[in-house]
């Protein structure tokens, strides 16, 4: 008779997958009841949200300080400026491939299926549009720079949070050991806090979930949904094709592993991502679930996937591009295939660019419509899908969060292995 011995990290692995697969399943049973809810009484689920809200808050209520002290643990946790340099190299260009290769993606099917007849602009109106800032390189790259940190700390602006804690964890690598060391454990202990923090909300999930989705439902209405399918089942295609071809191929690729298996053990941040729509709400929940089943090494979850959240965006640049695309069309206006590259090279670049101001979408739509001389008045015709396609959006931003950093994780290893 042949006996198995599972060692003691072995029994708490199998013990993190039980505990987050009996959560995946109460979650997807929010989702289908939030839906039913939202459908048949739309009154009450309106009624509710304050719900959901209470949990989106307690999430954002972490993401500060666990981003400033994951960010710095992780710069002094590497040891030094080369190895910062390698990781921080690679991360930059992961993100800007995977995001180059949604864009794609949406032209291809744009060009494929093009979607869109021809509207007139006259009587749209979308006010909104009127309140985005002229776009300035000065003014992006100033969007980096705090200048005073207390107030981005408070106003939980994350570029900024970023780029202090990435040059306060630099400054520190030029102390005395002694105080490095010091100083190292005292944020490892605050991001351990914070992720202690972030599991206790995690079982609130499926009641946030079921709140946020019945009131979306409630809210938009499925008439406008189905007015708008074509442009929708668009969207949602080349976001679904993203997610279940390109990036498990980039993962296969540069991770070495099998991509599926990898996305199906996390996928209750992908959850996460699509019901709270919000990158940033969910990075504790990623940091969390990555470290735990998904066999990521804590230090570089905390460098790449607080970076992640802020300028990964394939999914928005996806959207972007499928929303400039059927606009024009909209417009009458035939786009010429050098034109579309040039509108991929815009929103890769915009993608990186614009995290930081606010209402980053909107600015990158206005931006685009404005360089293509379309008139932003259309955006009024598809705004009113824009919470639907926002949760679906945010979640391939996730799902790419997840990719790249264990890419990187595994490009670690398997140096480590080669010393």
């Amino acid at each position: 008779m042949q006996h198995i011995f599972y060692s003691s990290d072995d029994a708490c692995m199998i013990q993190k997958f039980k505990k987050y697969s009996t959560t995946n399943r109460l979650v997807l049973l929010g989702i289908i009841l939030g839906v039913l809810f939202g459908i048949f009484l739309p009154h009450l689920a309106l009624k509710q949200q304050v719900i959901g809200q209470i949990f989106i808050s307690f999430l954002k209520m972490i993401v500060v300080p666990l981003v400033f002290s994951s960010i710095y643990v992780s710069i002094v946790g590497l040891g030094n400026l080369q190895s910062l340099k390698e990781i921080g190299l690679k991360t930059v260009f992961l993100y800007i491939l995977t995001t180059a290769l949604a864009v794609l993606a949406a032209i291809a099917a744009m060009n494929m299926v093009p979607i869109g007849e021809v509207v007139s602009a006259e009587g749209l109106e979308y006010a909104k549009a009127s309140e985005v800032a002229p776009f300035s390189f000065s003014g992006m790259i100033l969007s980096f720079i705090p200048a005073n940190i207390f107030n981005a700390l408070a106003n939980g602006s994350m570029m900024q949070i970023i780029l202090f804690s990435a040059l306060f964890g630099v400054a520190s690598l030029h102390l005395k050991q002694e105080r490095q060391l010091l100083m190292l454990e005292f944020f490892s202990a605050v991001t351990n806090a914070m992720l202690t923090m972030a599991e206790w909300v995690i079982k609130l999930t499926p009641i946030g979930v079921f709140s946020l989705i019945s009131y979306v439902i409630a809210e938009q209405g499925v008439e406008i949904i189905l007015g708008l399918w074509k442009y929708v089942l668009m969207v949602i295609a080349v976001l679904v094709f993203h997610a279940i071809v390109t990036l498990p191929a980039v993962l296969a690729f540069f991770g070495r592993i099998n991509p599926y298996r990898y996305l199906i053990d996390i996928r209750e941040a992908l959850i996460m991502a699509f019901s709270t729509a919000s990158s940033t709400a969910t990075l504790p929940v990623s940091m969390r679930v990555v470290e735990e089943v998904g066999g990521v090494d804590e230090k570089n979850a905390s460098f790449v996937l607080p970076l992640g959240a802020t300028v990964s965006m394939d999914g928005t640049a996806a959207y972007l591009t499928v929303a400039v695309l059927y606009i024009s069309h909209l417009a009458g206006v035939d786009l010429t295939l050098s034109e579309q590259l040039v509108l991929g090279l815009t929103v890769v670049a915009l993608s990186v660019g614009v995290a930081a101001l606010p209402s980053a979408s909107l600015v990158m739509m206005v931006v685009i419509l404005n360089q293509l001389g379309l008139a932003v008045e259309y955006i009024a015709v598809i705004i009113a899908v824009d919470r639907i396609l926002d949760m679906a959006r945010t979640s391939i931003n996730v799902t790419s969060d997840l990719v790249v950093v264990k890419i990187i994780d595994q490009l670690q290893k398997i140096k480590k292995s080669n010393v």
